[in-house]
């Protein structure tokens, strides 16, 4: 399950539970991480969970709890994020540009897959040299962009194509990996385009796509997005219950709908 901590901002705004947990602008980051490390263990007494490297510190105290990792559009040509990749014990995949291309998240595939040693912190907080083995294991997070949409077939077909090509993936088992964010650009930035995207995406599954490895979708119990009011308003006392203070997300119901087209499509994979 996708489960996000921290929020990248174009500008401004509530960057996450780590960050503020208390939504108050008082900033308790000690707070944040032990609520947040709290919340993920008891996630993942029932099921797996995915979440964004946003920083280069956070996961020291969290990533024993991460079956998959993700580094967002903006970072993924960050050199300190390549290197942070390299040296996880999970997959890690890495949103192809805000522009659509695919050009820096195969340079970061090659990056990661290499050993690094730079600086960092160890698991008590002390800054040291850290040195990895690389990380062979990264795959590419199709998310749309100012180019237009590219969760489609011959999208995907392309991207296959353009890892092979530059030699980070082989043709051969286990082949290209990709991920399909049905959100951001492949949903002109409307949420309620994401089953849409879903769909699209299970039918390429149901006929025999191999290379789809997993979708991302925004979602929260209750459909939309809000603000956080101002103090005066109430605050947080004021949000509504179980709707996103960050990016809009599609509802509860929709997302069973969703899962349903999901695992339908993986059940007809198979049985090809």
């Amino acid at each position: 399950m996708r489960a996000y901590l921290e929020k990248p901002r174009t500008t401004i705004g509530w960057k996450g539970l780590i960050n503020d947990p208390d939504i108050d602008g008082t900033f308790h980051i000690n707070k944040g991480l032990r609520v947040a490390r709290k919340l993920f263990v008891d996630l993942t007494s029932k099921l797996p969970i995915a979440g964004e490297m946003l920083d280069t510190i956070s996961p020291q105290f969290l990533s024993d709890l991460f079956s998959v990792g993700a580094i967002g559009a903006r970072t993924t040509e960050s050199q300190l994020h390549r290197e942070l990749a390299s040296g996880l014990s999970f997959p890690v995949g890495f949103k192809n540009g805000t522009d659509g291309t695919l050009g820096v998240s195969i340079d970061a595939l090659r990056a990661a897959s290499h050993p690094h040693h730079f600086l960092s912190v160890t698991k008590p907080g002390v800054v040291a040299i850290v040195g990895t083995d690389g990380n062979k294991d990264c795959f590419v997070i199709l998310r749309g962009g100012k180019k237009g949409t590219n969760y489609d077939a011959k999208s995907v077909q392309e991207t296959q194509q353009e890892l092979i090509k530059a030699k980070v993936v082989t043709e051969e088992k286990p082949g290209p990996r990709i991920m399909v964010d049905c959100s951001h650009g492949n949903s002109n930035k409307d949420h309620r385009n994401q089953p849409k995207v879903a769909q699209t995406v299970a039918d390429q599954i149901a006929a025999g796509e191999k290379a789809i490895c997993g979708l991302m979708i925004e979602s929260n119990i209750n459909e939309g997005r809000q603000d956080v009011p101002p103090q005066e308003q109430g605050g947080k006392d004021a949000l509504k219950y179980g709707v996103s203070i960050t990016d809009a997300c599609i509802g509860w119901e929709s997302t069973e709908e969703v899962l349903e087209v999901l695992a339908n499509a993986v059940k007809a994979r198979r049985a090809l």
